[in-house]
């Protein structure tokens, strides 16, 4: 199923027809992020944590104590969801990256939930490879495309992304890894620096001529460490890619080509 996609800019204003879609918690505060633009500009409610309220319709994510829920609670909240918009066709649903800011859960975790939804939704860009089609392969061209010194020292990376010799689903890809906090910490508020340092001291050791400037190093071995994380890989795996040696199919196909 094909979806429309947002650039996942700050907006304030929508068409009529279009639901402003936010994480929330069910204390419904509404202080920070997505919220609190739901309640400056779409109609949320102080107190309402759940559902539909003017223009908006609220995903808690964070109980009423402000706390992180489990995913398996979100989902259960999102399926609510999926069943409003498969009811109510003729709306359209602007979805926000819910979840993924002040709950501290990452996109890989929140956007496959979504999958199947009806067609009158709205995704941010970011969930595209988990809504729509599976993540990409892996292989020489896409990680020597952007993990370098010249796109990483852009100012405005977003926008370079899309002039990447890449395809749709490996630039959603790249925007998925530069958006993975993982240092100086990760979402969850873990230190990651020693598997960082731990990941550039055997990529300088194993692959000739590796070369990164201190001062992006620490970015370089986050996205790599994101990376691995995601497609469930070592570390021999990324060098065996860089190096040209093979490709890596995404988790799921992979899985499916073992069957």
């Amino acid at each position: 199923m094909n979806y429309h996609y947002h650039d996942e800019s700050i907006i304030k204003n929508l068409p009529e027809d279009t639901i402003f879609v936010f994480g929330s918690n069910l204390a419904g505060t509404h202080a920070g992020g997505a919220a609190k633009i739901a309640l400056n500009h779409f109609g949320a409610i102080k107190g309402v944590g759940r559902g539909w309220a003017g223009q908006s319709f609220a995903i808690p994510t964070m109980n009423e104590h402000l706390q992180q829920m489990p995913l398996s609670q979100i989902e259960h909240y999102i399926d609510d969801f999926k069943i409003y918009t498969k009811n109510h066709l003729k709306t359209k649903y602007f979805l926000t990256s819910v979840g993924c800011g002040v709950a501290g859960y990452k996109i890989e975790e929140i956007a496959p939930m979504f999958k199947g939804i009806s067609h009158n939704v709205i995704f941010p860009a970011s969930f595209r490879p988990f809504v729509e089609s599976t993540l990409p392969k892996l292989n020489q061209h896409f990680l020597h495309t952007f993990l370098n010194e010249d796109f990483l020292s852009q100012n405005d990376t977003t926008q370079t992304i899309q002039t990447l010799d890449l395809s749709d689903a490996e630039k959603s890809l790249v925007t998925i890894l530069l958006n993975t906090p993982m240092y100086p910490t990760d979402s969850n508020g873990r230190d990651r620096e020693f598997e960082i340092q731990d990941i550039l001291h055997t990529l300088k050791t194993k692959i000739t001529k590796f070369e990164i400037s201190n001062e992006y190093e620490m970015i370089f071995g986050g996205i790599v460490l994101a990376l691995l994380e995601l497609y469930q890989l070592n570390e021999q795996d990324f060098i065996d890619i860089w190096q040209a040696k093979k490709e890596i199919l995404p988790p799921k196909a992979a899985n499916k080509s073992k069957r």
